[in-house]
Formats: C-alpha cells, sequence, structure tokens
C-alpha cells in the first residue's frame, strides 16, 4: 500500500514537471508561428548555396 502512494506522489511530480514545460514554452512563443519553421527547411539550402558562391566569386 505504501508503494502506491509513493508512486502517485511521483506520477503527481512528474505531471507537474510536464505542464511546467508546457506553459514555459507557451510563454515562450513557441506555438505563434506554426507556419514558418515548415517552409524554412526548403530555403536554407539556396542561401547557403548563394553565400557559398558569393564567397567564392569575392576571393
Amino acid at each position: 500500500m505504501q508503494v502506491l502512494i509513493v508512486l502517485v506522489i511521483c506520477s503527481l511530480i512528474v505531471a507537474l514537471g510536464f505542464l511546467a514545460a508546457f506553459f514555459w514554452s507557451v510563454k515562450d512563443n513557441q506555438y505563434e508561428d506554426t507556419y514558418t519553421p515548415s517552409i524554412r527547411i526548403l530555403f536554407d539550402d539556396n542561401e547557403i548555396a548563394n553565400q557559398d558562391t558569393e564567397a567564392e566569386e569575392t576571393k
């Protein structure tokens, strides 16, 4: 029976940790822009390629 009390307390602590992490991420505006990260990966390679060619041209 004592094991159940310990497990309930541990589960409450873990749940409070996840809840705190969720509120921290919402407060940090991590869920504000859901569109840009999905398309940002499409443009990163072009910018790096352009920077590399510009760097080679300046040498």
